[in-house]
């Protein structure tokens, strides 16, 4: 309640509200010191039960609209509390130290990065989001779901008018625009993404908003730039960036939309000059671009499936690929073919010395020929889910299937590709053909322009039909185990002015992020 007072005059009590919220993620920070989530503790009887229970959604909405407001700390020199000429008494006293602690905070003490921080120029929205993202993550007790959850999950939108319905505890109302404009310029930040994470997967009201946006590349660009510096983020916020993607690609409308809005000179994007774009494009060649660094780096089963899920809900409505993006999708299926060929000369080769030899212990080569199998069937069919779907759209992929043609022979016939390599199979078949009748030595536009005639040609009757490509995001049984880590090292490695001595922590382990 302090804190929700404190806000109407924020200018005037900053540091106060600073060091509320900081005590609160101080009463709450014995779970570090703890290896196991924490079900139960002081702190969470009496933000559950106790007499803290009625304040719940004045505090989310609180800290959500501190986060928003991203507001400045006082410049060096302002005085909150009156000068006194004589030392004024204990009270000023502390006034004072506080004071200069705060100097020290805000402007970076000695060997401090604080001040080169982008998401510390504002220390009371940072360390109102980490507190925001602590509380949503507590754990639900025996018999009472967690408030500030049920807060999260439920807050409106300020136009909407319609009555909140009785069974929907601590909720309220937040200006989603004001909200929208705040995540779309943070997500520079962990904590900034998990939030929106947070909301997109939780709260359906704010999912609707987001969705019907018109201007979602404001939204997508910085996620998409999240993935495309893979290797300069922690894996956490590049699974959670990863994972907002695909929560977005569940949705027909998005999938559409994107293909729709054409981007000009996308300057963080080094590999290619891309003077104009769409964002579908640009976001399939990220994605791709992900799966690649993933392949010759991390090795992560996960990110894989997530990425190719991603592609997979998107395929049916992919539009106007831009012929770099095409290119991309056919050199990944490309690279996961020549990976393929070296695996199965591998197990070959393994096969044949476990025959020679009993004693010498040989890799499991059969799991990695499944697990790439597995990847090549999900590539075979986002491309089969484009052409059954959307062939007459997009020339360049079909382009780019006839150029790397020699790349699919070897499916053809393989028993865990046969039915998926039908409808690919006669495409080609059919381009080529039409290709080979114009004649030899044919211009780039010629080719084109006979891919665009012979798409209203192609017996469509013919094409197999599959179950359409849709991948829904679902949280782990437990996501606490995964969630709760994650946030505490959010709040270990960026709240403003807190230690914990590094070797008391349990929670996580000190040498990895």
């Amino acid at each position: 309640l302090q804190l929700y007072n404190l806000s109407i005059c924020l200018h005037i009590t900053y540091e106060i509200s600073v060091e509320a919220i900081s005590t609160m993620v101080v009463f709450l920070s014995c779970q570090l010191f703890h290896k196991e989530v924490l079900r139960q503790s002081i702190s969470h009887k009496y933000l559950m039960r106790g007499p803290c229970l009625p304040y719940t959604s004045k505090l989310v909405k609180t800290l959500l609209y501190n986060f928003i407001r991203q507001e400045k700390p006082p410049p060096p020199g302002a005085h909150v509390f009156p000068q006194q000429s004589d030392g004024g008494g204990l009270l000023y006293g502390l006034a004072s130290g506080v004071a200069r602690l705060w100097t020290v905070f805000t402007l970076g003490g000695v060997g401090s990065k604080a001040a080169a921080s982008p998401e510390l120029s504002s220390p009371l929205a940072n360390q109102s989001l980490l507190l925001l993202l602590v509380l949503a993550n507590l754990t639900d007790a025996s018999d009472v779901p967690n408030p500030y959850r049920q807060a999260i999950m439920s807050f409106k939108n300020t136009q909407d008018s319609s009555p909140f319905p009785s069974s929907i505890p601590h909720a309220f109302q937040i200006n989603f625009n004001s909200l929208y404009t705040a995540l779309c310029e943070q997500q520079t930040s962990d904590q900034a993404t998990l939030l929106l994470y947070t909301l997109l997967h939780q709260n359906s009201n704010i999912r609707t908003y987001m969705l019907a946006r018109t201007d979602m590349e404001n939204l997508v660009l910085p996620i998409l730039e999240i993935l495309y510096h893979v290797e300069e983020r922690n894996s956490h916020h590049v699974y959670m960036a990863l994972i907002i993607l695909l929560i977005l690609t569940e949705d027909d409308g998005f999938n559409r939309s994107i293909h729709e809005v054409i981007l000009k000179n996308i300057t963080w994007y080094s590999e290619r000059v891309l003077t104009e774009i769409s964002l579908g494009s640009l976001l399939i060649l990220v994605v791709i671009r992900t799966i690649q660094y993933n392949m010759t780096r991390t090795r992560d089963k996960y990110l894989h499936t997530n990425c190719l899920a991603a592609l997979a809900n998107m395929s049916a409505q992919f539009r106007s690929l831009h012929q770099y993006a095409a290119q991309r999708i056919i050199s990944l299926f490309s690279l996961l073919s020549k990976k393929h060929n070296k695996v199965l000369e591998q197990a070959t080769q393994s096969l044949r010395g476990s025959l020679s030899s009993n004693d010498v212990p040989l890799p499991d080569y059969a799991q990695d020929l499944n697990v790439i199998e597995e990847v090549i069937r999900m590539m075979l069919e986002i491309i089969n889910s484009c052409l059954t779907n959307s062939l007459h759209h997009n020339p360049n992929l079909v382009y780019a299937l006839l150029y790397k043609r020699d790349l699919f022979e070897q499916f053809r016939t393989h028993p865990s590709f046969q039915d998926i390599m039908q409808n690919i199979d006669l495409v080609i078949t059919f381009f080529s053909s039409r290709l080979l009748q114009a004649g030899a030595e044919l211009s780039v536009e010629r080719v084109l322009e006979i891919i665009k005639q012979g798409v209203v040609a192609l017996p469509k009757d013919r094409l197999k039909k599959f179950p359409e490509l849709k991948f829904k995001y679902v949280e782990e049984e437990q996501p606490e185990e995964f969630f709760i880590p994650y946030v505490w090292s959010l709040v270990y490695n960026s709240a403003v002015g807190l230690y914990w001595n590094p070797q008391a922590i349990q929670l996580f382990t000190m040498d990895s992020d």
